[in-house]
């Protein structure tokens, strides 16, 4: 049968009818909610209860099965347990439904007998052109047409408001949670979706439908597993393209996050890096708890349209000054100095002993005075260091005029269009803010956190807009790769871009003498070329520092005395220029079995496990961004000049690296993983060198063959 899966999506959002399978009369049970929120909060369209134990339920007609009905709703609501809801959705896959809502708990969440239980029904849905929401789903609201096929307790304990808002989770709770915590801050949500179990239908899938709704300002979704990538990253396109942020809260950012998550939802936790690193790629913010979440979202309602980071601070009290500035540090937001002309006009406004650089201590002298804000705001928004404002009030109340700082201040946000936020630990204050439509937080520390965190996803959306990454198609299934030796590993990557160190392969300890006067080097490393072992140094198959024929030829000669004795297998011997000079970083790049190929770079050497310091991209990439995560690094300082050396050849490093993601990515290449480190590092000017290098292959013999075990010399090109 042929059908638009995406279409019956967009019915699951605005259904003509509704069936509830197991309907209650009893409107606090599972399938007696449905209908009392349906009747409650103005679905216009037909819900047609089914009981066969009843005639009527809750003043609607009430049929024995879907069958005797009087129409085949569009969704159905399955509240029934176990292998009822198997039979029930069987039935609904015979009528015609278009979807179901599986509330039913107990299958794949809990054991590998329920996840059977799950393939089946989705078996029986894909057969029918159905589509399954579930099982173990609290149900799907949408308050802008009433459509609350919702069993939660929220929604009677905490009055809905239509907004411009959207939830999307696998779990119910965390699909209330952010709904009750935002209506408490007196925000409208419109969507609040709870897939569960995700066995069709994903989070993912159905963010891509949600993020369509013209009224939508801000899309917030609750992960536990990816996956389906690529339809994450079709919604964060068509958000992109209605200016539309998504935020993510993503769980099991630890092993043990990582094992409750499986075993709420059954899903599958991918690695944390790779993770971040493709939300980033798509313009996604992923948020570190529900508390940033929620407190960030009312920024993305104020209609801004941030151009830069930069922080203009004003306080009626020095300590929040200084609390601002390291907030404000904290946060990547630089507090550049204001101009000195500035700086003038506010000293010819404020007295004597107030500070006029960033942030402004405009002292107590607010009490006063209460035009000061109306006069200090202005020229602030004339300094070119203002992207953004952070208003403090520590303290007021009596004999200040908060009414007339607020009403300035919302005057000032308005006619610059900056982001501006307050920060007022006292609600009496924050009120006054508030009622001209201030954001406001108790702290500065939280105010400027918030600005933060909104200014960071504007920027990231500005740049995935810029780029319109790709969309992933689903992986291949990931099967183990070949090892190949080091000297296969880098013709094959020297031929894709990688500059690789001069070398030569050799057969026999004559070959290794010959090699050493060839190269004319001073110094050589002689290492054993093998299949088996991508660790040789440990196995004393390296020799470094060899500085004459002889010494080469002794080097061979131990080396595969020691092969022999630790049961490798040798190809020959890598004869190889012995580089000296540079800063030692790496690049790495596999296939991840969820999101695909994915790029790895940071500082190498031999402790690059002790202690990594490296960050990871989706490939492939450009080299802007390969700069853009070296500059993350703690290393990066080391970069561009430190103690009077000279700065690094990066644009060399960050070409290697795209050439390395590149062949990654290349699907006729059948790479699953590579690994290059060291790459030496050299002055600008002078490139890079890449030492060793480490290919796996599922196919070594495929599309792109690589030189067999005979003579390789490559010479160093320039990168």
């Amino acid at each position: 049968m042929t059908f638009d899966a995406t279409e019956a999506l967009r019915v699951a959002l605005a259904p003509n009818a509704i069936g509830v399978i197991g309907a209650s009369e009893n409107p606090h049970k599972i399938g007696g909610r449905p209908i009392a929120y349906l009747s409650r909060f103005g679905f216009k369209g037909r819900i047609v209860p089914v009981n066969p134990a009843r005639t009527e339920v809750q003043g609607l007609p009430c049929f024995r099965s879907l069958a005797d009905a009087p129409e085949v709703p569009d969704m159905v609501i399955v509240a029934v347990p176990g292998e009822l809801a198997v039979e029930a959705v069987g039935e609904c896959a015979r009528l015609g439904v278009k979807v179901c809502i599986i509330m039913s708990s107990g299958f794949g969440e809990v054991h590998e007998a329920g996840k059977v239980q799950e393939r089946a029904m989705r078996d029986m849905a894909l057969r029918a052109g159905m589509r399954l929401f579930g099982p173990n789903s609290q149900g799907l609201a949408n308050f802008g047409n009433g459509t609350v096929a919702s069993f939660s307790t929220m929604f009677t304990e905490v009055a809905p408001q239509d907004g411009p808002l959207g939830i999307i989770s696998q779990s119910g709770a965390m699909s209330v949670i952010p709904y009750g915590l935002l209506r408490q801050r007196g925000l409208g949500v419109r969507h609040s979706h709870a897939t569960g179990n995700d066995c069709d239908v994903t989070v993912c899938e159905l963010a891509a439908v949600v993020a369509e709704d013209p009224h939508l300002r801000l899309l917030m979704l609750y992960l536990e597993g990816i996956p389906d990538p690529w339809n994450l990253a079709r919604a964060a396109r068509t958000a992109r393209e209605r200016n539309l942020p998504i935020v993510v809260l993503k769980a099991g950012r630890t092993p043990a996050g990582q094992v409750a998550a499986s075993s709420h939802t059954g899903s599958l936790a991918s690695e944390d890096k790779v993770v971040d690193a493709f939300l980033e790629e798509h313009g996604i913010f992923r948020a570190q708890s529900m508390a940033d979440m929620i407190a960030t979202a009312p920024l993305y309602l104020q209609g801004w349209r941030p151009r830069g980071r930069r922080l203009v601070a004003l306080s009626n009290s020095g300590a929040v000054c200084v609390l601002a500035a390291d907030a404000a540090t904290q946060e990547n937001m630089p507090l550049d100095e204001l101009q000195p002309n500035t700086q003038t006009e506010l000293r010819g406004i404020l007295p004597g002993f107030a500070t006029v650089r960033n942030p402004v201590d405009i002292t107590a002298a607010l009490l006063t005075n209460s035009s000061l804000f109306s006069k200090v705001l202005p020229a602030l928004a004339r300094d070119p260091a203002a992207d953004a404002f952070m208003v403090g009030i520590a303290v007021a109340g009596a004999g200040y005029d908060v009414d007339v700082f607020a009403r300035d201040s919302a005057v000032f946000a308005q006619q610059t269009g900056k982001p501006l936020v307050v920060a007022a630990p006292q609600e009496s204050v924050a009120l006054k803010f508030r009622e001209h439509g201030l954001v406001t937080y108790a702290t500065e520390g939280e105010a400027i956190g918030a600005l933060g965190r909104y200014l960071t996803h504007a920027q990231r959306m500005e740049h995935a807009t810029r780029r319109q990454p790709r969309i992933p198609g689903p992986p291949a299934p990931p099967r183990d790769g070949e090892m190949l030796d080091e000297a296969r590993s880098l013709a094959l990557l020297a031929r894709h871009g990688l500059p690789v160190v001069a070398h030569r392969l050799c057969r026999d300890a004559a070959d290794v003498r010959a090699a050493w006067l060839q190269l004319g080097a001073r110094r050589v490393v002689v290492k054993g070329c093998t299949p088996d072992a991508s660790h040789k140094t440990e196995l004393g198959l390296v020799h470094v520092g060899v500085a004459d024929a002889e010494g080469a030829q002794a080097a061979s000669e131990a080396i595969a005395k020691a092969a022999f004795l630790g049961g490798v297998r040798l190809n020959g011997f890598i004869v190889a220029e012995m580089v000296q000079s540079g800063l030692e970083l790496m690049i790495g790049a596999r296939i991840d079995p969820v999101f695909g190929p994915v790029l790895l770079v940071g500082a190498g050497g031999k402790y690059v496990e002790a202690m990594p310091d490296m960050a990871l991209l989706m490939a492939p990439c450009s080299a802007a961004d390969v700069a853009a995560a070296l500059e993350r690094l703690r290393i990066a300082p080391l970069l561009h000049g430190t103690r009077g050396e000279p700065p690094l050849d990066v644009a060399a490093f960050c070409a290697a690296a795209v050439a390395v993601g590149d062949a990654v990515s290349n699907p006729s290449l059948n790479l699953s993983q590579v690994d290059v480190n060291p790459v030496f590092v050299r002055r600008l000017g002078e490139g890079c060198t890449a030492v060793d290098a480490v290919v796996f292959q599922t196919t070594p013999h495929g599309t792109d063959p690589i030189p067999t075990p005979q003579e390789i010399l490559t010479e160093e090109p320039a990168c």
